[in-house]
């Protein structure tokens, strides 16, 4: 469903359920207002319709990329893991794995602002002004070459910018075209003579994993030095940037998708004051789960496998160095 279509579905949900035939019915209060309506109506066109005012530049979007987006997004807007890269890509379309991005597929730039004053920054989504939403937009253009960095964004100049990709997409006419060569009498049998054959594994896309045909038994869990390293904890430090979409360290730390982690390491599971934790980590506190470095390393290797039940999405730290390093890391901004 498109974001048009989900967005008046939402604006028919709130009309009806705040009509005063529903609230008579259900007592559910009053007809919602029309500028309640419009609160929640943000959808901008390709056309430009419903652009705020407002403005920013690459160079103020720089700096709030760096608070807002980099933990998921690189530094660069190169991607971390397996979170979007928003840019690059270019001229990669016509091959076998293209990297899709705003700068190589986007056809329309109003669809970036759209998406991300509506939707980012994970996890606290919406709380961006226009003239920050501007700013960002202006910094993916910049990491993609398409605007020099001191190049103004505004509603006045957002068409300026060309999208490489404005013209890559055709109307679907399938319906028109195409549908009467599909909506025959079906063959139900010997259609293919030839065997089937696998000829593409869907890896091309990064969907597939790559495993071994026969899994080894895992490896006992080491458990981490107690002694102190701080080369080992300053590599953690990058390693725990697939993390802090959800969770903060250090001074002034605060609960967000994901509990506070300053003094985790050595900590009773399930114990961070004002986070509503699942039900099974909460049970496993209370049976006496302690974070040592051992019970934090097996955790992170695979969350959903050694707490079933958790509310963790995250898929874990396959790499044993890499779990090593960030449980370093979590020791250095300890209590």
């Amino acid at each position: 469903m498109s974001k048009f279509l989900k967005s008046a579905a939402l604006l028919a949900a709130i009309s009806v359920l705040g009509s005063p035939a529903v609230a008579e019915t259900y007592g559910l209060g009053r007809a919602a207002l029309p500028e309640e309506i419009a609160a929640w109506n943000g959808d901008i066109s390709a056309d430009g319709t419903g652009l705020p005012d407002g403005s920013g530049d690459a160079i103020v979007g720089e700096e709030l990329f760096a608070v807002q987006c980099a933990a998921c997004h690189g530094d660069f807007a190169e991607g971390i893991g397996n979170w979007p890269k928003l840019a690059g890509g270019a001229d990669t379309l016509d091959r076998e794995d293209p990297l899709k991005t705003v700068g190589s597929y986007w056809p329309y730039l109003t669809t970036a602002f759209d998406y991300i004053k509506r939707s980012m920054p994970y996890g606290n989504a919406g709380t961006l002004s226009d003239d920050e939403t501007y700013a960002l937009v202006a910094y993916i253009l910049y990491s993609n070459d398409l605007i020099e960095d001191d190049f103004v964004l505004s509603r006045e100049s957002f068409f300026d910018v060309e999208m490489p990709n404005a013209d890559g997409f055709i109307l679907d006419d399938r319906a028109e075209a195409e549908y009467a060569q599909w909506r025959t009498e079906p063959c139900m049998q010997a259609c293919k003579p030839e065997p089937v054959k696998i000829t593409m594994r869907a890896m091309v896309l990064d969907v597939t994993p790559q495993e071994e045909q026969s899994t080894p038994a895992a490896p006992a869990v080491v458990a981490v030095e107690a002694a102190f390293d701080p080369d080992l904890a300053m590599q953690g430090e990058k390693v725990f940037r697939k993390c802090k979409a959800c969770h903060q360290v250090g001074e002034g730390a605060k609960n967000r998708v994901g509990p506070m982690l300053t003094g985790i390491v050595g900590a009773s599971a399930g114990a961070v004051d004002g986070f509503r934790y699942s039900g099974v980590m909460g049970d496993a506190g209370a049976d006496g789960l302690i974070w040592s470095e051992a019970a934090l390393a097996e955790f992170l290797e695979n969350p959903k496998s050694y707490m079933k039940g958790t509310k963790m999405a995250f898929a874990g730290l396959k790499d044993e160095g890499d779990r090593s390093a960030v449980i370093e890391y979590l020791k250095s901004v300890d209590d």
